[in-house]
């Protein structure tokens, strides 16, 4: 591939992660296209046309300070990027119709780029299904906890009594709650009390596990099979039950990964088709890995900010791929 061909980065403009694989990518004398799709339609232009005998679409993608051939791309980054924005003199419901034709338009014309990605996004949302990583990951070799989704407050005690010990509960679907302000609400993972189970189960959706006994956990970066795992030791009881909750409490490091946890991470990525993903992990005090979940756009910044580990790079490397 010739320096020419450029690497799209797509992904909100306030991203530190991307921040530092386009930094990376700079340094190396690729080209780099960033963007974010919230910009499409209003501030980027998009043209794309398939011929009969074409192996793939061809056409530009433009904004205000460069232009690229769909057929030059080398690979794409796509990370986050906001729903598409219509202009607010197009009134509803043909707005929300205007955005989901964009959104469609744009999402899937560079998935049907025969490039490289971190990730593909059809890949992505699958990928990201929780009850769903569960099943993969125990195919895969990996040590999961005993766990519940249900809305029957009976069973939920049930699921208690046969765990015979600590509990928690965490949402099945990632996002914040809107509780009005500039802040929105994170719903963090916490332990919970079996006694105090009542109808209220039954409102909604409720994802139960067993309290993992941990010394620390991992976060693994996971980037075109190289593994970059970052240690998160708790020193306070809320940092201990979901770390997000009290950073000035947390100790970082780095440590290896068990041969027989990366060979398994492996298989759990390639069951998915990914290439990139940010797994949370415990390590029990007999040192084994549980595995928590993986987010296939996961935050990772703060990893090689706070450990050195060179995840970006890894990106880059990927990205770039195999000069010709």
């Amino acid at each position: 591939m010739g320096a020419a061909r450029p690497v799209l980065v797509v992904a909100e403009r306030l991203d530190a992660a991307a921040d530092m694989v386009v930094d990376q990518l700079n340094q190396r004398g690729t080209a780099v296209m960033r963007f974010d799709s919230a910009d499409f339609p209003q501030r980027v232009l998009l043209t794309a046309g398939h011929r009969p005998t074409a192996t793939g679409w061809e056409g530009t993608l433009t904004d205000d300070h460069r232009s690229v051939r769909l057929e030059d791309v080398r690979a794409v980054y796509y990370r986050r990027p906001g729903r598409p924005l219509i202009a607010d003199t197009v009134a509803e419901p043909y707005a929300t119709w205007a955005q989901n034709q964009a959104d469609a338009a744009l999402l899937n014309l560079l998935s049907a780029l025969p490039v490289r990605w971190i990730n593909n996004p059809h890949h992505d949302r699958i990928a990201a299904h929780k009850p769903q990583q569960l099943v993969a990951a125990t195919r895969a070799g990996l040590r999961v906890p005993r766990s519940l989704i249900t809305n029957d407050p009976g069973e939920a005690r049930a699921f208690a009594k046969a765990v015979g010990g600590p509990l928690i509960c965490k949402p099945v679907l990632g996002g914040r709650l809107d509780v009005g302000g500039e802040r929105q609400l994170m719903v963090a993972t916490h332990r919970v009390d079996a006694a105090e189970f009542d109808e209220s189960v039954r409102l909604t959706a409720h994802y139960f596990q067993e309290d993992i006994p941990k010394t620390h956990e991992v976060r693994l970066v996971v980037v075109d099979g190289n593994l970059f795992a970052g240690t998160i030791t708790g020193t306070s009881e809320k940092a201990r039950t979901d770390w997000r909750t009290d950073y000035e409490n947390l100790q970082y490091g780095t440590t290896a990964v068990p041969d027989a946890v990366g060979a398994a991470v492996r298989r759990f990525m390639d069951s998915y088709g990914i290439v990139f993903g940010s797994f949370d992990f415990a390590v029990t005090p007999d040192d084994e890995w549980v595995f928590f979940e993986n987010n296939p756009a996961g935050t990772w910044s703060w990893v090689e900010n706070r450990t050195g580990l060179p995840i970006a790079a890894a990106h880059a490397d990927y990205l770039q791929g195999s000069p010709t």
